[in-house]
């Protein structure tokens, strides 16, 4: 059996304030159609990265409306999420040529886990991301209904890893995207479905803080809450352009002199090796003179929970950015949001599928744009407040969980009342 991962209790009723009735009566009477499904989960590492931030909710929430959800991961392997994250880095459009042993690498790991696939029953399986998809090749169970799920922006893939990863893709009877323009080319048909992501605005990341616990989190890892802050919440990617994001610091700071900088690329997720280069990378950037705090070890928060740091830093900021090149969709563009604070991000993937330019955020295509949004948003409290506002009403309307859990609902519906689910 494929390692499993445990997860809070999810209470649906709780949403019913924050969404519109019809959503809320829509999903309980898909629910009662659909109770007793058995639907797992499946994807590369049980903490650090949106696809985990997702399933620790979406999972329980599933079983408070009667299915029998489950999730799992993969066996993890060093060398083979080393060749992973170079394959999510080519989809996203970078150059990497597979070699003959890094295909037999990936492909033996794939059949490693299918051999802890064979005994687990499930009515549906969703597959989260490349790390998982090469599976469905090695399982002997041909009736099993296999549902992929992309998370990456596959706009314009490096052609080899992709047509690798295309063959598997092809034997999944759904393949979901955030959005139809994700969709590389059209070869998979009528087996198309998208689906953006959500949050959760019940866990510590996504409560409301008081002020005065914010500016006490904030002072505990020697920020000033009296100064303006700029923060960044991501992984240590080339793709999230941290060094890009301390470029615009700077511009900045000629503007705004009492600037300061954070930036959360907290060292969580296994399958990500990268992170350790793309973090010495960035701190050589960093002047002396600079106000500027990169956060990587994760003991420095001590009995402080990672969700609230977060949560602290999105509210206490004047302005969240996410300077991202490349982006699939960006959770923490929508938790910035939540909480009313204003957003830079990069103008690419799914972060233009949650901001409107100049409406409830800034989209921004360089380090220098990424400046003057940061100096306009932190010199005009009253276009904050705008902005913030409008912000947390888009979130509000479209990307809170009971969203995601319908979508998922509607499909599996679908593919029950078109025959191609087989219970257990």
């Amino acid at each position: 059996m494929l390692p499993s991962v445990d997860t809070s209790e999810q209470k649906f009723k709780k949403y019913e304030k924050f969404i519109p009735e019809e959503m809320f009566e829509e999903i309980k009477k898909l629910a009662s159609e659909l109770e007793g499904l058995k639907v797992t989960m499946v994807n590369a590492t049980p903490k650090g990265g949106g696809v985990a931030e997702i399933l620790k909710s979406l999972v329980p929430l599933m079983n408070d409306v009667g299915l029998e959800a489950e999730w799992h991961v993969i066996p993890p392997h060093e060398d083979f999420f080393e060749l992973t994250k170079s394959m999510h880095n080519a989809l996203q459009g970078e150059q990497f040529s597979l070699t003959f042993e890094e295909r037999k690498l990936y492909q033996h790991h794939m059949e490693k886990t299918a051999d802890l696939m064979q005994d687990m029953e499930s009515d549906i399986w969703v597959m989260h991301d490349p790390q998982p998809a090469g599976v469905i090749q090695y399982l002997s169970d041909e009736s099993r209904t296999m549902i992929s799920r992309i998370h990456i922006d596959t706009t314009n893939p490096g052609q080899e890893s992709w047509n690798f990863i295309e063959g598997f893709l092809l034997q999944y009877d759904k393949i979901i995207f955030h959005c139809e323009d994700f969709v590389h080319d059209n070869v998979f048909g009528n087996k198309i479905e998208t689906m953006p992501p959500a949050i959760n605005p019940f866990i510590d990341k996504n409560k409301s803080l008081g002020k005065e616990e914010v500016e006490a989190i904030l002072e505990g890892f020697e920020l000033d809450p009296q100064k303006p802050l700029v923060s960044q919440i991501s992984r240590f990617d080339p793709w999230k352009d941290p060094v890009g994001v301390i470029e615009a610091y700077h511009q900045a700071k000629e503007e705004v002199p009492d600037l300061q900088l954070a930036y959360l690329g907290l060292f969580l997720a296994a399958d990500d090796p990268e992170a350790q280069e793309v973090y010495e990378r960035t701190k050589e950037k960093v002047r002396p003179e600079d106000d500027i705090h990169l956060f990587v070890d994760p003991n420095r928060l001590g009995s402080l929970s990672v969700g609230k740091f977060v949560n602290a830093f999105q509210s206490g900021s004047d302005v969240v950015m996410q300077k991202s090149v490349r982006e699939g969709f960006g959770l923490t563009v929508t938790e910035a949001m939540w909480k009313g604070t204003p957003v830079v991000g990069g103008d690419v993937g799914g972060i233009k599928l949650q901001i409107k330019d100049e409406e409830n955020g800034y989209l921004v295509s360089s380090p220098a744009e990424a400046a003057e949004k940061t100096v306009e948003l932190v010199k005009d409290s009253n276009l904050r407040e705008k902005i913030g506002t409008a912000a947390r009403k888009s979130v509000k309307e479209n990307f809170l969980m009971p969203r995601l859990l319908r979508d998922y609902l509607r499909l599996f519906k679908n593919l029950d009342e078109e025959g191609k689910i087989d219970r257990c």
